[in-house]
C-alpha cells in the first residue's frame, strides 16, 4: 500500500508539472505577437468611380483592408473608411490621398481625377451664396471677427453646443494679430477659392501654436505665418448640420490644427462657427464673424420700469428669491450653525467660495424685472456668520453687495456700485447684522441686478460663510 501511494503521489506531481507547462505555453503563443510589416505604397490602392446618378460624385474604394482607411478629397472634405463618397460640384482636377492604417504603420498614396463639368445644381445650397455672394461675385465676400461683441472667441466642452467655459469680451485681443485677419470665399466657374490674408501674423492657440511654426508655451501666441494661396473650401451636409471645410490644412484667423467649422449660424452679414481642436479632444471652439464693412445697427435697449424694491429672504424654505450661484457652492436652506442672538432662525443660507480660477469671482446675483428707485429705497441689509476656522491670511473677511445695469453683460462691473463690509476677528463665529446704504446714489436709476459675494475677489482661495434675512424694503 505504501509502494502505491507513492505512485499515485508521483503520477499526481507529473500531471501538475505538465498542465504547468502548457499553461506558460499557451500564454507566452498568446501574449508574443510580432509586429507586422507595413505595406508597401504600391500595395495602397484605390478606385474611384463616378456615381451614375451624378457623375460629380465620385465613390472611392480602398483595396487594402487594414485597420482604418483616412481619405484626404482634395476639395477639403476628408472622411474615414474603405468605401467613401465625396462631392465635387466645381470641374477641375482634384488630387485624392488615401493614409492606411496597418499593423505595421501607416502608409499613404495620392492619385488624381478630373470633374469634366461644374455642376451648378449642387451649389444651390443658399448657404454658398451667403458665405461668398454667389457665382455673380467673382471677388468673393470677406470676413472678419466680429471684435466687438462678447463671445467672437470662445470655448466649451465637446458635449456642448455653447462655449459654456470661456467667452472672449469686447476687442480683448486687440494687439495679437487677430483682429485684422481677412477671410474671403469666392465661387468660380472652376473652383470655390478661399483665400487667407493676416497681414504677416497669426493668433494661435497655445496647445496648437508648433503647428504652423509657434512656440510651445502655456499662453497663445502671436505667430509670424504665411499662409498657402491654393485654398478651397467646400460645404458638406452631415446629418443635416453644415461644415465649411477647408483644403490643405486652411483654418480660420485662430489656429486651432483643424479645417473643418460647423456653421451654428449664418447670415448675410453675421456668422457664428464652431470647431474641435486637434490637442485637445475634449475642446470645442467658437468664432463670432461679420462681413467686411457691415455696421451693426445700434438698437437702443429696452429700459425696464422704474420702482422701489420691495425684497426679503429669511433662508428658511427652498423657495424664495430666485437668485442664481454663480461659480460657487449654495445652499438656501441649511442648518444654523450658531442659533444665538441676532440670529435664532433655524435654517439659513451657506455660502461655500470655491477653490481655483474658477471660483475667483463666484457670487450671488439676481436680475429684477424693474430698475431700482434708489430714491425710494436704498438700503440693503444683511446678516452674515463668518467661521473663525477660515484661512484669513487667504480669503477675506469680507461682505461686498453690489448693484449692476444688467444690460451690459459681461461688462456690468464697469458701472457698478459696490459697498464693502470688513468683518474684525472679534466677529468670527457669530452672527452680525449689516446695512449697506446706496443713498449717496439715489441719483442713479439704471440698476437692476443685485450681487452678493463673500471672502473677496480675483484669488483662488476657498472659504465657507453664512447669510441669512436680506432685505432690500
Amino acid at each position: 500500500m505504501k509502494l502505491f501511494k507513492n505512485k499515485i503521489n508521483v503520477s499526481i506531481l507529473l500531471s501538475l508539472g505538465l498542465m504547468l507547462s502548457l499553461m506558460v505555453s499557451c500564454k507566452k503563443s498568446e501574449t508574443t505577437k510580432d509586429i507586422g510589416v507595413p505595406p508597401t505604397a504600391a500595395e495602397i490602392q484605390f478606385t474611384s468611380t463616378p456615381t451614375s446618378a451624378n457623375p460629380n460624385i465620385v465613390s472611392f474604394k480602398s483595396l487594402y483592408n487594414g485597420i482604418n482607411a483616412h481619405w484626404d478629397f482634395g476639395n477639403g472634405a476628408t472622411a474615414d473608411g474603405n468605401d467613401v463618397q465625396s462631392s465635387y460640384p466645381i470641374a477641375g482636377t482634384y488630387t485624392i490621398k488615401l493614409t492606411v492604417l496597418a499593423d505595421g504603420g501607416s502608409v499613404s498614396t495620392t492619385k488624381t481625377i478630373t470633374i469634366a463639368t461644374t455642376n451648378t445644381s449642387m451649389l444651390s445650397d443658399p448657404a454658398y451664396t451667403l458665405l461668398s455672394g454667389g457665382l455673380s461675385n467673382a471677388a468673393g465676400k470677406t470676413w472678419v471677427i466680429d471684435q466687438t461683441q462678447p463671445g467672437h472667441l470662445g470655448v466649451g466642452p465637446i458635449t456642448s453646443q455653447t462655449p459654456d467655459w470661456y467667452q472672449a469680451g469686447p476687442n480683448e485681443k486687440a494687439g495679437q494679430g487677430f483682429y485684422d485677419d481677412e477671410m474671403t470665399f469666392a465661387m468660380g466657374a472652376s473652383s470655390l477659392k478661399y483665400t487667407y490674408a493676416n497681414n504677416g501674423t497669426t493668433f494661435a492657440n497655445a496647445s496648437n501654436a508648433p503647428g504652423i511654426g509657434g512656440p510651445t508655451g502655456s499662453n497663445d501666441p502671436t505667430v509670424n505665418y504665411t499662409p498657402p494661396t491654393n485654398l478651397t473650401w467646400i460645404l458638406n451636409d452631415v446629418n443635416g448640420v453644415k461644415y465649411i471645410n477647408l483644403s490643405n490644412n486652411g483654418f480660420i484667423s485662430y489656429y486651432l490644427g483643424v479645417s473643418s467649422y460647423q456653421i451654428l449660424s449664418l447670415t448675410a452679414d453675421e456668422m457664428w462657427l464652431r470647431c474641435g481642436d486637434k490637442s485637445n479632444a475634449g475642446n470645442a471652439w467658437y468664432l463670432k464673424l461679420i462681413r467686411k464693412g457691415y455696421v451693426r445697427p445700434v438698437v437702443p435697449p429696452v429700459l425696464k420700469p422704474i420702482q422701489a424694491a420691495n425684497l426679503s429672504d429669511d433662508f428658511q424654505t427652498a423657495t424664495g428669491m430666485a437668485w442664481i450661484a454663480e461659480n460657487m457652492d449654495f445652499n438656501r436652506n441649511y442648518d444654523n450653525p450658531a442659533r444665538f442672538p441676532v440670529n435664532t432662525s433655524s435654517k439659513v443660507a451657506y455660502y461655500e467660495k470655491r477653490t481655483g480660477n474658477d471660483g475667483q469671482y463666484g457670487n450671488i446675483n439676481i436680475t429684477m424685472p424693474y430698475r431700482f428707485d434708489l430714491a425710494a429705497k436704498n438700503k440693503i441689509r444683511l446678516k452674515v456668520f463668518i467661521p473663525g476656522g477660515n484661512d484669513f491670511t487667504k480669503v477675506a473677511p469680507t461682505v461686498s453687495v453690489k448693484l449692476q445695469n444688467s444690460l451690459l453683460g459681461g461688462n456690468a462691473y464697469t458701472t457698478q456700485i459696490e459697498i464693502v463690509k470688513t468683518i474684525t476677528a472679534a466677529q468670527y463665529n457669530t452672527w452680525v447684522q449689516l446695512e449697506f446704504d446706496y443713498s449717496a446714489s439715489a441719483s442713479q436709476t439704471l440698476y437692476d441686478k443685485i450681487v452678493v459675494q463673500l471672502g473677496g475677489e480675483g484669488h483662488p482661495n476657498p472659504g465657507i460663510f453664512y447669510i441669512d434675512d436680506f432685505e432690500f424694503k
